[in-house]
């Protein structure tokens, strides 16, 4: 069958108007699968962020107690510091080994197949850190905390990929902003049960560690009964039955016809290509600005100074006047303006788009940067300066939480195909843990040296990243896989030779193209063959 640009332009306006009639929203399906396994996954990590901050106290009292009981000799208190630091940072050490485990993990085991693996990280995690007191061994919590990274890793990485595989196009940023969600979520959470009448007390801190079980089994319970990844089950296992099966349910329709074109298109374009490893994706010419924008995306995340307001808020609560007694209930606001915020990014991406909200949300990180550091040097002079600073906070953690704070992972997802489409997550999960590992370590350098002017530093970082995404990054909202790579086929300096769907042949100076008029005419057959010899 031959087509013409008449015949493929009219076949496009028809199924254009078709979109408009069929396009589905939230399904019940994907609601369950975005809130489980954000449930079990992301709310993990944003739950172990801060739950180790109310008692520092006690868990360094602990460590003391029982290197005496053993070792018949008090600790010093700068060994105590350094096991406290220790705890505290193999989290980031775990989170880098967990990056490093998601290739291999969702090539054989699959997405949802890797996030329930994840659960037995998270439980045994739970129960090495839960009864390091009873055992009298720190050595389990420092294990313990390690093991929790490892399972923080492989999350961020495993749920962003599966939500972005599951949902439609038009939805995909918004529930792909569920990670970002949960996040913030578990942050909260954590200092809300951190609380003195709760469970931040020398009795019950080890529950508040115990407690990461239960997310872990809510998602073993719930998440077997909900499909696999459609698109890893057409390319990984070349099941169409079960794909087609998944598709239907988590776009709550029949006819999924259009979603096995786009499968069908990106399979044809990589027929005789393999699951590309990292040193293959860091050499490759057709994915090279989307690999430096995941590495700058990333990068930026962790070191835009998010971390550094966590450090200055209980001084700047204190020099705002608030009685000492109130402030861990008044820093409970900062938990909630993440939460907010976060909430309306996923309400307002499908409609301001990925790129618009990154820049916009480091360009005003920078501005409440800049106001911070002349607040707190005024704080002393002007009586009502540290009430600026609390509003200049506040502001910080909403530009973060409105754009940076969850748009990288649905970047990240997007700008591949499938068979790059993990070790992208790997090199960005990567960086993240290791700009994560290097803010811990440096910060307070930096901070004694440089003071509150280490706001400055931070505000440069997030107007370079800006910069760089204003220049650099296309909008990916409401595209496919195919067309986003064609955005940055004239940066990568790949030549496309026809208009259609794309992909990089092994000859990357060039892009195999397939006309859509041709997808049409073998989409039938396809699904017809390949459903037969199931």
């Amino acid at each position: 069958m031959e087509t013409n640009d008449g015949d493929v332009n009219n076949w496009v306006e028809i199924r254009t108007v078709d979109n408009k009639r069929t396009k589905q929203g939230l399904t019940c399906h994907l609601v369950i699968a975005s809130l489980v396994g954000a449930f079990g996954s992301s709310f993990l990590y944003g739950y172990n962020l801060s739950v180790v901050n109310a008692p520092t106290v006690y868990i360094k009292a602990f460590c003391n107690e029982s290197w005496t009981r053993r070792f018949g000799t008090t600790i010093e208190t700068k060994s105590i510091t350094l096991l406290w630091s220790i705890i505290v940072s193999i989290f980031a050490i775990g989170g880098l080994v967990g990056a490093f485990l998601v290739t291999p993990s969702v090539k054989y085991l699959g997405r949802k197949g890797t996030l329930l693996f994840n659960n037995v990280f998270a439980i045994l995690a739970a129960l090495l850190m839960s009864l390091s007191e009873t055992a009298d061994s720190f050595e389990m919590l420092i294990v313990g905390r390690f093991i929790i990274g490892v399972s923080g890793g492989i999350a961020l990485s495993a749920l962003p990929m599966y939500l972005g595989e599951i949902s439609q196009k038009h939805i995909r940023g918004s529930l792909g902003q569920v990670t970002s969600i949960f996040i913030c979520v578990g942050v909260f959470v954590g200092q809300v049960l951190g609380l003195p009448e709760i469970l931040g007390k020398e009795s019950s801190w080890p529950l508040l560690f115990g407690l990461n079980a239960v997310p872990a089994v809510l998602q073993l319970v719930v998440l077997p009964f909900l499909p696999e990844s459609p698109w890893y089950l057409l390319f990984e296992k070349n099941d169409v039955t079960r794909a087609k099966k998944a598709f239907q349910v988590f776009h709550g329709k029949e006819d999924v016809t259009k979603e096995l074109e786009e499968v069908q298109a990106e399979m044809k374009t990589q027929k005789h290509i393999h699951l590309v490893s990292v040193l293959e994706l860091l050499r490759m010419r057709s994915a090279r600005w989307q690999v430096i924008t995941v590495i700058v995306t990333m990068s930026c995340y962790q070191l835009c100074g998010l971390n550094a307001i966590w450090f200055y808020t209980n001084i700047i609560f204190t020099e705002a006047g608030i009685n000492k007694d109130h402030i861990p209930y008044i820093t409970l606001s900062t938990g909630a303006t993440e939460i907010a915020a976060a909430v309306i990014s996923s309400l307002t991406i499908e409609r301001l788009g990925r790129r618009s909200l990154l820049i916009s949300g480091f360009g005003f990180m920078a501005l409440f940067f800049g106001l911070l550091t002349i607040s707190l040097h005024l704080q002393s002079k002007v009586v009502w300066m540290p009430y600026v600073s609390v509003v200049a906070i506040l502001g910080v953690i909403a530009a973060f939480c409105i754009g940076p704070g969850g748009i990288p992972f649905v970047l990240t997802g997007e700008m591949f195909d499938q068979s790059c489409r993990p070790s992208a997550f790997m090199i960005g999960g990567t960086l993240l843990w290791l700009s994560n590992f290097a803010v811990g370590l440096l910060f307070p350098l930096i901070q004694s040296n440089l003071g509150s002017f280490c706001f400055l530093l931070f505000a440069a970082i997030c107007i370079l990243g800006s910069i760089y995404l204003y220049v650099i990054l296309p909008e990916t909202k409401n595209k496919t896989f195919a067309q986003i790579n064609q955005s940055f086929a004239k940066m990568n300096k790949i030549h496309v030779q026809e208009t259609g769907l794309i992909a990089a042949t092994e000859n990357e100076q060039y892009l195999t193209v397939i006309p859509f008029g041709n997808v049409v005419e073998n989409n039938a057959n396809w699904v017809s063959n390949n459903s037969e010899t199931q």
